[in-house]
């Protein structure tokens, strides 16, 4: 499974221009320390899990806990992204009439008062709390502790060649764009970060930006 993923990279890569660090040694580690991460976290975050399922439920028990997206990752293959409900449980059919509200430039949606987002959803996105189920696809293979955000197929559509080179690693569920700025920066900005992690990613880049992700944890005033 771990050299598979690896492999996966490398075939892809191949057929891009960008330079990035394709060695199996750092892929294989990298997936290592991704299970290992995931695991811990989920045993370790368990009891926040439960507090924040029961919290959901009692604002909107109509909706489920989770909320799966589809979201588009190596090679542009699609899967389903996990992470905690923080709107309402018909947000998807309210978004056609706010895409015109939209805050942030280029192919993503972002809207700082968006009326969807329940209650707890704004606790819970303000502290990224809701992105914690993602460690269930970092388990599955279909992410990474660290790597570009995976977008969604209507913002694929509009991406250029250029900005499809962002996927050409694993998604990650956190990045250097949410460590550098999040949704102050415009998907110009958003892209040329995660393409400078894509050139210049490490070990020990990968472990900067895990640690600086944490103090997202505790608020940041770009999340929303």
């Amino acid at each position: 499974m771990l050299s598979n993923l690896a492999n996966q990279e490398v075939a892809y890569k191949q057929n891009k221009s960008i330079s990035v660090n394709e060695h199996k040694p750092y892929l294989l580690v990298k997936r290592c320390i991704d299970i290992l991460g995931a695991t811990v976290g989920i045993v370790l975050l368990s009891f926040l899990f439960v507090v924040v399922a029961i919290l959901i439920k009692i604002e909107d028990p109509k909706g489920a806990v989770l909320f799966s997206q589809k979201r588009i990752g190596l090679n542009g293959k699609e899967f389903k992204m996990y992470k905690f409900r923080s709107m309402v449980s018909n947000a998807e059919e309210k978004l056609e009439n706010l895409l015109k509200y939209n805050e942030v430039s280029g192919a993503m949606f972002k809207m700082k008062d968006d009326p969807r987002i329940t209650k707890i959803g704004k606790f819970i996105r303000k502290t990224s709390i809701d992105e914690l189920p993602q460690l269930i696809n970092v388990l599955k293979g279909d992410m990474s502790l660290v790597g570009p955000r995976p977008p969604l197929p209507r913002e694929v559509a509009e991406y250029s060649e250029y900005d499809k080179q962002r996927l050409m690693v694993i998604p990650g569920c956190t990045g250097l764009w949410q460590v550098s700025g999040r949704n102050s920066l415009g998907f110009t900005e958003m892209v040329e970060l995660d393409l400078e992690y894509i050139r210049e990613r490490s070990l020990v880049f990968d472990v900067k930006i895990i640690f600086k992700t944490v103090f997202v944890l505790f608020g940041s005033k770009d999340a929303f």
